[in-house]
């Protein structure tokens, strides 16, 4: 059942979480939290002509968050900052209901589509997402909320 594999990933991503920690040097940092649940991400990169050569994330939180900040971390590393910026809006918009963008290849991340049966549980799927558009969107690159 697709269900049962959404969450296979979402619980592998949790367990085994991809690119934890801190990037060094940072040219990219952010933080967000929810103070509803207690989930705190922060997500930093080190860029490289042009695209982002390294992500990490750092905090704790549900498996979720957590899942969703490795799956990021995963879908976003070696893309400019324009594709970056995209498929994030386009991953936002999944996270809403609305339509999925430009055929683009969701690997992973159409995972946590299943999110949505939950609407209490988006914004956990969503806050690294969120955290890195604001780094992405803030003028040093460095941004905390």
């Amino acid at each position: 059942m697709l269900d049962d594999l959404y969450q296979q990933i979402i619980l592998d991503h949790y367990r085994r979480p991809r690119n934890k920690g801190r990037t060094e040097p940072q040219d990219l940092m952010a933080k967000e939290n929810n103070p509803l649940c207690g989930d705190e991400i922060e997500v930093t990169a080190r860029l490289a002509d042009g695209k982002i050569a390294e992500i990490k994330f750092a905090g704790h939180g549900c498996a979720i968050s957590q899942a969703s900040a490795s799956i990021m971390t995963t879908k976003l590393t070696g893309k400019t900052l324009a594709e970056a910026e995209e498929f994030i809006a386009g991953f936002l918009k999944m996270m809403r209901g609305e339509k999925l963008f430009g055929g683009k290849e969701l690997g992973d991340a159409k995972a946590l589509e299943g999110v949505l049966k939950f609407p209490v549980r988006v914004k956990c799927a969503t806050l690294p997402w969120h955290a890195l558009r604001g780094a992405l969107h803030s003028k040093e690159g460095v941004e905390e909320r």
